[in-house]
């Protein structure tokens, strides 16, 4: 079994107690060492196994979550909120609520690569609960701090009659009212900024058309990110009560 040098097993605990678990837990610091090392780390074994593993992992809580608190929901309804909860957009989110970054080792030119950054925390997050899986055979070292968050996001997600899946929802509803997909026209409004602060500034606008009818507007950093800002508003407007009337 590898070891893992004791400064960084000393840094490595500070994660543990973020996560809430307690300083005997059964560990592999070996493990969460190498979940917490980045391909672009020089020298040194990285994540990419481990994150293979908490992909897995961070699907099968979820489907526990889901059937533990919706025995009666449909297996449609589990898939589409698990969808959102596994989604790297989440689980970044929940990397950078446990100061996940603090820890991880890049290389140079990664560090300075900024708008990768929800990426890496995504695939470290699934390492994460790879190591920590693999160091005790079942989910006893992640269901203690992981499973309410899961469950806070699933109840925001199913109250929602898009499942936050707007792109989706929306072509769901123009194919069974028109029997047509909508079209997308997305433009560069703004160049790449040069300010690294600026990453996320919204450089593309997407429009969503059908049958000639522009649905809704959007920006976003990213040409994806536009395409789901106009999803968003058309399928809430098609939804409303006056949809009806206007269409």
């Amino acid at each position: 079994m590898a070891s893992c040098p004791p400064q960084r097993q000393r840094q490595l605990e500070k994660l543990i107690q973020r996560l809430g678990l307690p300083g005997n837990a059964p560990i592999r610091w070996d493990l969460l060492d190498l979940a917490l090392t980045h391909p672009s780390a020089s020298g040194r074994a990285n994540y990419e196994q481990l994150e293979f593993v908490g992909d897995s992992v961070v699907r099968l809580l979820a489907a526990v979550l889901l059937q533990a608190e919706n025995a009666q929901g449909s297996v449609g309804e589990w898939s589409a909120i698990r969808s959102v909860l596994v989604s790297d957009r989440h689980l970044a989110t929940l990397a950078a609520n446990y100061g996940l970054d603090r820890f991880l080792l890049l290389g140079p030119s990664t560090l300075k690569d900024r708008r990768g950054q929800d990426s890496r925390l995504a695939d470290a997050f699934e390492a994460v609960l790879g190591a920590l899986y693999l160091s005790t055979g079942d989910l006893s070292l992640i269901q203690p701090w992981l499973q309410d968050p899961l469950r806070n996001k699933a109840e925001q997600v199913r109250i929602d009659p898009a499942y936050q899946n707007y792109k989706a929802a929306l072509q769901q509803w123009t194919q069974a009212v028109y029997q047509q997909l909508p079209e997308y026209r997305v433009q560069e409004t703004s160049p790449p900024s040069q300010d690294p602060s600026d990453v996320m500034a919204d450089r593309f606008t997407a429009e969503v058309w059908l049958q000639e009818e522009l649905l809704g507007v959007g920006k976003g950093h990213s040409i994806k990110a536009a395409e789901k800002a106009a999803a968003q508003i058309a399928f809430l407007k098609v939804q409303s009560p006056l949809a009806e009337t206007e269409f």
